[in-house]
């Protein structure tokens, strides 16, 4: 709704909220995935965290973290834990573990000495999922054996579980209901319907190269030292071939034995069967059904009647007898069951009520004779042997690659065509080759090729489950290099020729800004340059406009939003290729009434991010009340650990 203030969710104080109770739904048990943590116990492991008289052991941070990281692959399946670490998930996950064993800890020693009921935490633990039997219900056989498995005793858990409902009841509290004075919210609406008056000037470093053009061994030069930066990927060949049912030559017909046993194992589906469409009204008790069924009698229809009640009919299609049972009763499956068509039945009681029911049609299904139902059994039949004739295919080529057999010989072998990409990027793209778009079998291969060691290593594998099966390897594989310099000489040149200009381009820039702080206006001293550059570009935008376009906001109206009235500052542009004077002219600032509905959606979200901040000033108090000390060293030992170093 307001860009503005969720973006100041990103500073310090919004993400230190954010971490605690991230940390609280992902780090405890409540979340239903008891990985075997078991948080706040030091046990025989080097103590990482002293939080007051707890300790919270290496361990017990590894544990975590791996519950952590098996969360984020929820979203991101190929997180690793070393881009978890890189992304500072750790530092997140000790904070989390920090602030429950605070909270605990100060709610303990405090004077009002609060504390978490076993009957909550019974509550609690019963809500999860985990501990769920079949019929959605706690179940202490599963409860007990889940335990078991993981190797958490039940103290452990139940303090874990503690741990979390402390810190619920400490800290949300602190931020609920805080609402934003009148009078600030107006001040921050009016910045945020605010107005921005300026111009961007570009300052090209081409503009002020040398006019004389470079020497072809300038050039080679330039492009010996910038080589990354015209590195082409590495790129490789895929070699293919689809196989398909087609490819099976010949699957026997399924002989009568066959078709027999089908049919006999379908024989509900070709059984005589009979379904009731009927409409029906559900009412709480008996004498409000037999009275209602009475009205009905009496002339009026069930539509009427149920409406005169301030109720309404359903209409209810087609169904089975043993449909109706499992979902209402046996006693309202007898009663439609039993009634004539466009009669009442007899009111019948269900899970939900009494059902008043009138009976709209009967449909016989006559069902089919092995006879009349052999023609659909055998192509069934022998489509799934055809299925199964082409996974036997697949395994048999699988076996060949696995034995040595290359690619083009099993493929020759089996009469299939072997088809050759173009070099391709990881991407699946070929660079330099717009026109041609990836090709639809093979895409899903790509990934699979670049992780090859090497060329010549055929697999298998389904396109399209059980119908659509390829054979493919990595044909050649070209290693990233730059390309020969007549290929980019183009590029080349255009870029040493930004390099050459660019110590101009930022002296003449720096010429301008102080130009500007002399108050000389941009067009008088741009002429002083004495070189041709683009005309300034006018701004003129209200903040409004601006944070529609989150999350990217070009930098040069980031930084007008910014500045004071009447400044400039200067960009330098990517890659040398210039500088950006930004200048402000004028601010208009917005209008606001006290009725404005703008207003208020900015108190709403105002008022929260300041619930936010009293939270985390809270937690940042326990901490300081009952006293952190980190074992830096343990904790550097068990990241380097995580990520797999020395």
């Amino acid at each position: 709704m307001l860009g503005f203030i969720r973006s100041l969710t990103k500073s310090r104080i919004g993400v230190a909220f954010a971490l605690v109770f991230l940390g609280l739904i992902a780090l405890s048990f409540a979340g239903a995935d008891i990985s075997g943590a078991k948080f706040g116990g030091s046990g025989n492991a080097d103590r990482a965290i002293t939080v007051g008289s707890a300790h919270i052991a290496t361990t017990d941070v590894q544990k975590a973290m791996s519950n952590a990281l098996e969360n984020a692959r929820e979203q991101s399946p190929t997180a690793t834990m070393k881009d978890f670490i890189a992304q500072g998930a750790m530092e997140q996950v000790i904070d989390s573990l920090i602030d429950r064993a605070a909270v605990m800890e100060w709610a303990r020693e405090s004077a009002v000495g609060m504390g978490v009921s076993n009957r909550l935490i019974d509550s609690e633990i019963a809500k999860m999922p985990a501990f769920q039997g079949a019929d959605g219900k706690f179940s202490q056989s599963v409860y007990k054996a889940l335990l078991s498995q993981k190797g958490v005793s039940e103290a452990l858990l139940r303090d874990d579980v503690a741990k979390g409902l402390m810190a619920r009841q400490v800290l949300i509290p602190a931020g609920v209901g805080v609402m934003m004075p009148q009078s600030m919210a107006m001040r921050y609406t009016a910045v945020l319907k605010e107005t921005r008056e300026g111009s961007i000037q570009l300052i090209p470093s081409t503009a002020f190269a040398p006019k004389t053009a470079p020497t072809d061994a300038e050039i080679a030069a330039f492009y010996k030292a910038n080589a990354a930066r015209y590195l082409r990927p590495e790129r490789r060949t895929i070699r293919y071939a689809i196989f398909d049912e087609a490819s099976v030559k010949s699957v026997p017909a399924p002989s009568e034995a066959d078709v027999a046993a089908r049919y006999k194992l379908n024989a509900a589906a070709y059984a005589p069967t009979e379904t009731r469409a009927f409409t029906q009204v559900i009412v709480p008790t008996e004498p409000a059904a037999k009275a209602l069924a009475a009205e009905i009698a009496g002339g009026k229809s069930i539509e009427a009647a149920a409406a005169a009640k301030g109720l309404s009919a359903s209409k209810i299609p087609a169904e089975t007898r043993a449909k109706l049972e499992s979902e209402a009763s046996s006693a309202v499956a007898a009663a439609v069951f039993g009634a004539a068509r466009g009669q009442l039945a007899q009111p019948a009681k269900g899970a939900l009520g009494w059902h008043v029911i009138r009976l709209d049609s009967v449909t016989q299904n006559p069902g089919k004779s092995l006879d009349q139902a052999r023609a659909e059994i055998v192509a069934a039949i022998t489509a799934e042997n055809r299925k199964a004739a082409l996974a036997d295919l697949s395994a048999k080529f699988d076996d060949a690659f696995s034995s040595g057999t290359g690619l083009a010989d099993v493929a020759k072998a089996s009469g299939l065509s072997v088809i050759t990409t173009d070099p391709l990027q990881a991407d699946g793209t070929v660079p330099g080759r717009t026109d041609i778009k990836p090709n639809a079998d093979v895409t899903p291969l790509v990934q699979t090729a670049f992780g090859m060691e090497r060329e010549g290593q055929p697999q298998v594998a389904e396109l399209k489950a059980g119908e659509r099966y390829v054979m493919f390897d990595v044909g050649q594989i070209t290693s990233a290099a730059p390309p020969p310099l007549a290929e980019v000489r183009e590029k080349v040149l255009a870029d040493l020729n930004t390099t050459r200009g660019y110590a101009a381009a930022k002296a003449a820039t720096d010429k301008l800004m102080a130009a500007l702080a002399r108050k000389v206006p941009l067009a008088e001293a741009i002429k002083t340059l004495g070189v041709a550059v683009p005309p300034a570009q006018p701004v003129s935008m209200p903040r409004q406009q601006l944070n529609a376009m989150q999350p990217k906001i070009p930098a040069t109206l980031q930084l007008m939003f910014e500045m004071a009235q009447g400044t400039a500052k200067k960009l330098e542009a990517p890659n040398q290729a210039g500088f950006l004077i930004v200048s402000l002219a004028k601010i208009t600032p917005g209008e606001v009434k006290a009725d404005d509905p703008f207003l208020a959606r900015a108190r709403v979200e105002l008022g929260q991010l300041a619930g936010r901040e009293y939270v985390d000033q809270l937690r940042t108090a326990v901490r300081e009340a009952v006293g952190v000390k980190r074992n830096e060293v343990a904790i550097s030992a068990l990241r380097t650990q995580l990520t797999g170093g020395q």
